[in-house]
């Protein structure tokens, strides 16, 4: 019984890890997942670098995440940056902004603008050699 106890108390640190997210952002969830999936799995120094390089609108946004939720990583958890790594982003729909465009006869056109909310969690490299292992 204390043996099963002590595996369980080790998952559960395992699984604690820092997350940042962000709400309500004014992008399509497709655009932002074409950058998230490329900095997924990578160290926190990679992460930075290379939406950097790309040329999209949401680079920003997931740049600024990153930095967050490694800030969450050390003051919260005592983590190094140095250790951390993006263990999962997850970039979900949320809802629309509804606009009417003034079309012929007096009519209205619906217009949607989609906006979606990103979640990013990190964890330390060393879980993720345990892991793979």
């Amino acid at each position: 019984m204390i043996r099963k106890s002590l595996s369980m108390e080790n998952e559960r640190r395992s699984n604690v890890g820092a997350q940042a997210s962000a709400k309500n952002i004014r992008m399509s969830a497709a655009k932002v997942r074409r950058v998230a999936e490329q900095i997924q799995g990578c160290s926190y120094e990679e992460a930075l670098v290379s939406p950097e390089f790309m040329p999209y609108k949401a680079c920003y946004t997931i740049s600024q995440l990153v930095l967050s939720a490694a800030a969450n990583a050390t003051s919260n958890l005592g983590f190094k940056k140095t250790n951390l790594f993006i263990s999962e982003i997850r970039v979900d729909n949320s809802t629309y902004l509804k606009r009417f465009r003034p079309r012929a006869q007096g009519r209205g056109y619906p217009i949607r603008k989609p906006t979606c909310r990103i979640t990013i969690k990190s964890n330390l490299r060393s879980l993720k050699l345990k892991e793979g292992t």
